[in-house]
């Protein structure tokens, strides 16, 4: 029999909606290659077998009774980036002072998956309240690449990228701050989709940087991404944010993009986003991903975006100044961790808890964030972070008047070693140069497999940048290529 781990979420929907296998059958699967495997990977905060196994044989009673699948992916379970609201399970955002609590109310994300028949299979490892670029900053351990468990699965996300690497999960749910999701499926040969901001909802994602932050799925190929994409997307007048405007037909472009035609389509590489300072072979298997691009028949042309150069300093101003307001919501007054000997004062209490409960990297950016905003220094800081954002989002949009896609390696480098890079924070961040600008303008990208660098045999990233709600563009070209590029191998 067919190990149903092995199998693309598309082709489980349906085998599942054809009752040839069940849903319970194929949560099942998953949740014992978990328990067999996940001591090795340490992919998940949480487990939820019996919600999991509850909501899976809803989808098959119903499915008995002669009715339609809620949706495309009904019945086929999925990995929740613990960083997302949920009732019935822990939400900590890998954070000590937030351990063990439970939210009243589940994220409208959260929402969207059980209304569409999807069992939550847990909650998925990250850096702590969503900041670093290895999951090593999370309060409960490291998660583990599964191409080789000495390394980083990359950050925030690794959780969600390490589970459908290990094949823990046909599905997972990130989000991505400066490259959270992008940056993970680089480095496990995963697929991970940035939507534009403001199409995905935003409540009940407990806030990193609220202007940076969008949800996104994440999937093992184009397809699946692209069917999980059309789940979550939607306007919410809860999120303030959310655009109230019809979801894009990204199934649909990444059916017609699988055909390998990419006549018509222009398609740009950033010259800034293309450095001897990369690693080689991650520039080695950018170049061959270009020319396979041209082979489709695309035509490719070299697109100049000066302000990305200073897309990383902005973003460490505009990112820590946004955390520092957001996080001074962790108080110990009102819930989460409270550390208190009974003769402290509330500013004690406050002072206490914050030191115990958060790490190292959330106390840096809030200590960041609060001196770029202090009286004083916020118009040479952040205000003048905010005219480097404007800049590059005016930069995109010279590009765009020229090509349909942009295209960059996904990160400069493959996963490093675990601790590597731990005590060196200019070193980490380097590691999204790539991502961030596509964040500071609110556009969409994703990163799709292209192949293993031949410096190290570890997987890399090819980017996918398009403008403010095209995100069907990134589905077309991605698939396209992820058809002639072929399988690259797996993980496990």
């Amino acid at each position: 029999m067919t190990d149903l781990t092995t199998l693309d979420a598309s082709v489980l929907a349906e085998k599942i909606h054809s009752r040839e296998v069940s849903s319970v059958e194929v949560t099942q699967a998953h949740l014992d290659r978990i328990s067999a495997v996940d001591s090795e990977y340490h992919a998940f905060l949480h487990v939820a077998g019996e919600q999991a196994l509850e909501a899976a044989a809803a989808v098959d009673t119903s499915l008995a009774a002669g009715n339609a699948p809620a949706s495309a992916l009904a019945g086929v379970p999925i990995a929740l980036k613990d960083i997302f609201t949920t009732t019935d399970m822990p939400t900590t955002c890998a954070s000590k002072i937030l351990e063990g609590w439970v939210a009243p109310y589940d994220a409208t994300l959260t929402t969207k998956l059980r209304a569409a028949g999807i069992p939550i299979l847990g909650k998925t490892n990250l850096d702590e309240f969503a900041m670093g670029s290895s999951t090593e900053n999370s309060a409960y351990g490291p998660t583990r690449n599964p191409w080789d468990v000495t390394r980083i699965p990359g950050g925030s996300g690794g959780g969600s990228a390490a589970a459908l690497a290990s094949r823990q999960a046909p599905l997972a749910i990130g989000t991505d701050t400066g490259g959270s999701i992008r940056q993970p499926a680089a480095v496990t040969a995963t697929v991970g989709t940035k939507p534009t901001y403001g199409t995905v909802s935003r409540f009940g994602l407990i806030a990193c940087a609220s202007s940076l932050d969008q949800g996104g799925p994440c999937g093992r190929t184009v397809l699946d991404t692209a069917l999980l994409h059309e789940v979550i997307a939607g306007h919410d007048p809860r999120d303030s944010t959310s655009i109230d405007a019809p979801v894009r037909p990204v199934v649909a472009a990444a059916r017609e993009g699988a055909h390998g035609d990419l006549r018509g389509v222009k398609v740009g590489v950033v010259k800034e986003l293309h450095s001897d300072s990369y690693q080689p072979g991650v520039i080695g298997s950018f170049d061959a991903a270009v020319e396979q691009l041209k082979a489709l028949g695309a035509e490719v042309v070299e697109v100049s975006c000066p302000s990305f150069e200073y897309a990383l300093a902005s973003y460490y101003l505009v990112l820590p100044s946004e955390v520092s307001s957001n996080l001074a919501r962790f108080d110990a007054m009102r819930y989460g961790m409270r550390v208190d000997d009974g003769n402290m004062s509330a500013d004690q209490v406050m002072a206490a808890t914050r030191a115990a409960g958060f790490g190292p990297e959330v106390k840096r950016r809030i200590m960041i964030g609060t001196y770029a905003l202090s009286s004083g220094y916020y118009d040479a800081y952040y205000g003048s972070a905010l005219k480097v954002r404007t800049l590059i989002a005016r930069d995109f949009d010279k590009a765009y008047e020229q090509v349909d896609v942009l295209v960059s390696p996904t990160s400069p480098f493959t996963p490093w070693k675990l601790g590597e890079k731990v005590n060196d924070p200019l070193a980490m961040y380097l590691s999204d140069l790539c991502t961030l600008p596509t964040n500071l303008a609110g556009h969409c990208a994703m990163s799709v497999p292209s192949g293993l660098s031949a410096d190290d045999n570890l997987p890399v990233g090819l980017q996918i940048m398009a403008p403010a709600m095209a995100d069907e563009r990134l589905y077309r070209v991605g698939a396209a290529y992820e058809a002639a590029r072929g399988l690259i191998g797996t993980a496990v």
